[in-house]
């Protein structure tokens, strides 16, 4: 039998760069939410990405944001983003080639420079936004404050140069075994994608004092074999009374649109009809309290 290889990866950067969009990508369907709203990715996301042919298996590991927390939930997404450097074989740290480089940046070239014998590398997002002349003043900002195994600039919404990346990763795996089936593009179950489906249309839909204060559970997922129907019972949490009057909005008109966009993700995602029903409840202060965190699957582990 010819031998395999597969490691684990991590995408690292400042909220809102484009890390899930890029593991989307890389993957070829969408496993993570993506949203324009900072911090969209709360867990670490395991996208998984096989190529039969030449025996390799990418496990991307989709990070919060790293940022200086505000809140209990803000220190959980920060810790989980530091310990997932030293679990793997190479660190994309993504930037974004529309933004110059700030104090989030530095803030986390700082981290990496703890990270040892690990190769770190700039990842250039975006740029098919600005123009040749601006990648060069980039690509020499970063060069001076961290020694990149490698600086690839790319697009993940339009997909350039991310084929030219994968090969990259793909040469520096190790030899191992592959981890999850070749058809398996994620470790989490439906619910959890479920969950972060309605959140995303949540995030896309409401203004800015929603969307961190936002948590979704599945309540109950049934199929139902004779109608070939997915019964969904789910349960959007925010902090305020006045939030929870935002996501229902006029006459429900806000949830039921969240619901209709959710449903036709899910749709897709499980190949089956689906019947999703929403309500929205109040957990105050819920982004502060470890045992409604635990409930909603923040965990450590």
């Amino acid at each position: 039998m010819s031998k395999t290889h597969s490691g684990f990866v991590a995408i690292v950067g400042r909220p809102n760069v484009g890390k899930s969009t890029l593991m989307n990508h890389m993957i070829g369907q969408k496993v993570a939410i993506m949203s324009d709203k900072p911090q969209t990715t709360r867990n670490r996301i395991h996208g998984v990405v096989t190529d039969e042919a030449q025996g390799k298996q990418i496990i991307f590991m989709d990070t919060p944001g790293i940022h200086k927390p505000k809140h209990r939930l803000g220190e959980h997404m920060v810790k989980i983003a530091t310990q997932t450097l030293r679990e793997v074989e190479a660190v994309l740290f993504l930037v974004d080639a529309t933004m110059p480089k700030g104090a989030g940046d530095e803030y986390i070239i700082e981290i990496l420079k703890n990270v040892k014998d690990t190769p770190v590398y700039l990842i250039i997002n975006k740029i098919d936004l600005i123009e040749k002349q601006q990648l060069l003043e980039i690509i020499s900002s970063y060069k001076d404050a961290y020694e990149f195994a490698e600086i690839v600039p790319i697009s993940a919404k339009v997909g350039e140069n991310v084929s030219r990346l994968k090969d990259l990763i793909f040469n520096l795996l190790p030899e191992g075994p592959f981890y999850y089936p070749p058809d398996q593009v994620t470790d989490h179950p439906e619910r959890f994608i479920v969950a972060e489906l309605i959140r995303e249309k949540v995030l896309h839909l409401t203004r800015e004092e929603i969307p961190h204060s936002v948590a979704v559970e599945v309540e109950q997922m049934q199929l139902k074999e004779e109608k070939n129907m997915l019964i969904i019972h789910a349960a959007i949490y925010t902090e305020r009374d006045s939030q929870k009057a935002i996501i229902i909005g006029k006459q429900g008109s806000l949830l039921k649109k969240v619901g209709q966009l959710a449903r036709y993700d899910i749709e897709r995602l499980m190949g089956s009809k689906v019947y999703l029903e929403l309500w929205v409840k109040v957990k105050e202060d819920w982004r502060n309290r470890d045992h409604l965190l635990r409930n909603f699957g923040f965990t450590e582990e």
